[in-house]
């Protein structure tokens, strides 16, 4: 299974994401984090979602090629991290209507603090609840 452990971060990621998460409260939005570090195999796993096993495509990279795959020295150091939004408790993935604004808010925070947001106009795809170390 897949991290949610901000220790799983890379260090220069995990003070931003403590921030990232502290300003989300400031302004109300309550957002959950999915996912810091993921294994190769993992990845592969999700990657095969939607192409060679049930579900919807959620990723288009494979073992590698992910930002949450990174390590140093074999620990892990995900250069990425991907929230949800928490709507009544429930996880909201809706990226419409007042759910829109809210991701929109989040992506801005992100910005603000120098991480690369993919749901950003002009990103190669759109991915809202991922956040990323600017290379």
């Amino acid at each position: 299974m897949a991290s949610r452990n901000p220790n799983d971060l890379h260090p220069d990621l995990q003070t931003l994401f403590v921030k990232f998460m502290h300003q989300a409260k400031v302004e109300g939005i309550d957002a959950l984090c999915t996912c810091t570090y993921r294994s190769g195999t993992e990845q592969d796993a999700l990657y095969a979602q939607g192409r060679t096993v049930g579900g919807r495509i959620v990723t288009n990279a494979r073992s590698g090629q992910s930002a949450h795959n990174f390590t140093i020295k074999g620990k892990p150091a995900a250069k990425a991290f991907d929230v949800v939004l928490m709507q009544n408790g429930k996880p909201d993935w809706n990226t419409v209507g007042d759910s829109l604004i809210l991701w929109q808010k989040l992506g801005k925070i992100g910005v603000d603090l120098g991480l690369n947001w993919y749901g950003s106009p002009g990103s190669k795809f759109k991915e809202y609840p991922h956040f990323q170390l600017k290379e």
